[in-house]
């Protein structure tokens, strides 16, 4: 039941990338798409806070804070960018705030490519890849 709520809260938010995307195009400063995708957030009915600051924690101390772009129904952070094209640190990047804030699922969005870029990003513990078969 909670992978489906999660599925549905992700499957709205990238249609919701969509759409901004194929309105405005690529070309623009992230701080746009983050307010367009604000706007697409709340007509799809999601409840979300926009640069919501996370405590880091490393082996249970607070060692700072980090600005996530959003979280979404209190479940799924969201990252954005506005680059030509994703690449491997932006996906480690996104992977590490989904652990670090303790979230079950992240999404990294680019709104700088051509055509709309999302990876959908798991935290390995409590979302395995690979369940255990018993």
């Amino acid at each position: 039941m909670q992978t489906m709520v999660l599925d549905e809260i992700t499957y709205k938010i990238i249609g919701a990338a969509m759409k901004v995307h194929n309105t405005l195009g690529n070309g623009f400063q992230e701080v746009i798409y983050q307010r367009c995708l604000a706007i697409e957030l709340e007509r799809a009915g999601l409840g979300f806070g926009r640069e919501v600051d996370q405590t880091i924690f490393y082996e249970g101390i607070d060692v700072g804070t980090r600005r996530a772009d959003f979280i979404v129904e209190d479940k799924v952070i969201v990252e954005l960018k506005a680059v030509i094209n994703l690449e491997d640190v932006h996906l480690a990047q996104a992977k590490n705030y989904v652990v670090a804030y303790d979230f079950e699922v992240g999404l990294l969005i680019n709104f700088g490519a051509t055509s709309l870029q999302y990876k959908k990003v798991f935290h390995p513990v409590k979302h395995p890849v690979h369940p255990k078969i018993k």
